[in-house]
């Protein structure tokens, strides 16, 4: 997870600009769509991207997923552990083990 202070850098970012007014649970969830749309389109027609475009779009992904889920009050490493409880009751590794296997929805 982000450090500590990787997260205050990007509070004192959007604090320094007054951006949190902007960043509504909508706007945010937009953006992380777009940026990842960004993301996708680097790799548009099977073509292999520079490392730092990648990395760049990556960051705004990540970026954008963090400062939601700062907004909604959640805590990233709990949600993301819940989920991965989900996934894993969802794909066990006995039937899923070096198979891409789409299961039925539980």
């Amino acid at each position: 997870m982000p450090s500590p202070a990787t997260l205050q850098a990007l509070r004192t970012f959007v604090a320094e600009r007054d951006w949190d007014q902007f960043h509504t649970p909508e706007n945010l969830a937009k953006s992380i769509s777009i940026e990842a749309a960004e993301l996708l389109e680097l790799y548009q027609w099977g073509q292999t991207p520079a490392p730092e475009r990648v990395e760049e779009e990556l960051a705004d992904v990540l970026t954008y997923c963090i400062h939601l889920a700062s907004r909604l009050n959640l805590d990233i490493d709990e949600i993301i552990l819940s989920k991965l409880e989900k996934t894993r009751a969802k794909y066990p590794v006995e039937l899923n083990q070096g198979e891409i296997n789409k299961s039925a929805e539980p």
